[in-house]
């Protein structure tokens, strides 16, 4: 088995860029008001309140309040939504470049899910 190039941290940022581009424009309208940002590897808590076992088991988290649950009544001083992208567990299962970026990809739809009010088992992905 050939080893792959490990890819850098400036490279994947590069593809999870790369990745949000490519959303099709209803998806990328959404993403106008989520912070995308790339973690090394899901927090030990979030994996507790989860109840997940393993790192790869979590590729992206999306953090805030979704649209459906949106109150123009809501408290303030809420940090916008987020979206965090694992670096570690999405290289540790993708065999190139491209698998990274739709692995990325399927991740932010997934998560954007979240964000307009779908559970897991609604997912596309």
């Amino acid at each position: 088995m050939a080893r792959r190039e490990p890819i850098s941290s400036e490279t994947f940022a590069a593809l999870v860029q790369q990745a949000v581009a490519d959303l099709p424009t209803p998806y990328a309208k959404l993403m106008e008001s989520i912070a995308v940002v790339v973690e090394e590897e899901p927090p030990e808590d979030v994996l507790r309140d989860l109840g997940l076992d393993e790192k790869d088991d979590l590729l992206g988290l999306y953090q805030g309040q979704s649209l459906a649950d949106d109150s123009f009544f809501r408290p303030g001083g809420e940090p916008p939504p987020r979206i965090s992208i694992y670096r570690g567990p999405i290289l540790r299962i993708c065999e190139s470049p491209e698998e990274v970026v739709q692995e990325v990809y399927d991740t932010v739809v997934h998560e954007l899910g979240h964000h307009v009010g779908l559970d897991d088992d609604e997912m596309p992905y």
